[in-house]
C-alpha cells in the first residue's frame, strides 16, 4: 500500500493561476488510472480543450465554472463531473478562493 501527503507533492505550472499535483500514477505503481489535484487560483481560466479520453473529477474547495457545449455548470465542494471522450471542456475561477478538485483520468 502506498499513502502520500498531498502536501508533499509538488505543485507543477501547467499555466499562469493553475497547477497540477500527480497524487497517484503509474511510477507509483498504479495500473489504470492516474489522480491528480488540480489547483486554480482565483481569475485563472483553463481555456476549452478535449482528450480522447474520459475523466471523473471531484470538487475538494473553492468555487468554479465548468465550461462545455452544453453552457456553463457551477463547480462547489461535493460536486462530481463526468467529462466523456472527446467532450470540449474548460474550467475558469471567477471566486476568491483557490479551486481544487479531484481529477481522475487513465493513465497515457
Amino acid at each position: 500500500m502506498l499513502v502520500k501527503e498531498s502536501a508533499a507533492v509538488t505543485l507543477e505550472a501547467v499555466q499562469a493561476g493553475i497547477g497540477i499535483r500527480w497524487l497517484l500514477q503509474e511510477v507509483d505503481g498504479t495500473p489504470n488510472f492516474a489522480m491528480r489535484l488540480i489547483e486554480i487560483e482565483p481569475g485563472a481560466i483553463f481555456e476549452m480543450h478535449q482528450h480522447p479520453y474520459e475523466h471523473e473529477i471531484y470538487v475538494l474547495e473553492g468555487e468554479g465554472v465548468v465550461m462545455g457545449g452544453d453552457g456553463e455548470q457551477r463547480m462547489a465542494p461535493g460536486v462530481a463531473l463526468l467529462v466523456l471522450p472527446d467532450e470540449l471542456h474548460g474550467y475558469r475561477n471567477p471566486g476568491k478562493e483557490t479551486l481544487k478538485f479531484i481529477c481522475i483520468t487513465p493513465n497515457p
